[in-house]
């Protein structure tokens, strides 16, 4: 496994040192399985295609910014930020297009609806930003703390804090949401008293 990791290393130097066929390489050896897992996260093959291909684009103008550690990993984290992008890119554009004929959901479809509809949605607008970002990094985006870090920009020690932190409030906010057992009964208040009828009245 380390010599793999010291070629992608290599080669992302060669790539900061603008070397196209040290991107080329890069994409022949990441390209497939990037493709396959954005394509888990998002049912549009042109939108995933295009986001590939961005990705790379990012790849070839930041490869310096790469400090070491897994390739791969860094690699995913650009392209989990790139098809965020092209999902909220898509969106504006929605609002302002006809809706095209509904096609089948996909597994992802699902939790994101989940995510933004119902009871779940209600809670989760509950939390903060910050313990927002970070759920759905982790649970929508499956990636891992380093991952996340990186695509947040904040250290792994606050990506599992705050994760910890979102999910505790989140099972809070579900509990207020659904009204379970053990939360206090609304307040009962006494009807207001008949006015007193006049004197002479037949009852």
């Amino acid at each position: 496994m380390g010599a793999p990791e010291e070629n992608d290393a290599a080669l992302l130097r060669a790539v900061a040192a603008g070397d196209p066929a040290a991107l080329a390489r890069l994409y022949d050896r990441h390209a497939g399985w990037l493709q396959v897992r954005l394509s888990r996260r998002c049912a549009d093959p042109e939108t995933v295609g295009e986001v590939l291909q961005d990705t790379f684009v990012t790849v070839w103008r930041s490869a310096g910014a790469h400090r070491g550690g897994e390739a791969g990993g860094w690699l995913w984290t650009i392209a989990a930020r790139r098809l965020v992008d092209a999902s909220r890119a898509r969106a504006r554009a929605e609002r302002y297009t006809p809706a095209p004929a509904p096609s089948a959901p996909s597994a992802e479809d699902h939790v994101l609806d989940a995510l933004e509809y119902g009871d779940m949605g209600t809670a989760l607008r509950q939390l903060g930003p910050e313990l927002r970002d970070v759920l759905r990094a982790t649970v929508v985006d499956g990636l891992t703390t380093r991952e996340a870090a990186v695509l947040l920009g904040i250290p792994e020690g606050t990506v599992k804090s705050r994760a910890r932190r979102a999910r505790r409030e989140l099972r809070a906010a579900l509990a207020r949401v659904a009204g379970r057992p053990g939360d206090p009964p609304p307040p009962i208040t006494a009807p207001s008293p008949a006015p007193p009828r006049p004197l002479g009245d037949p009852a």
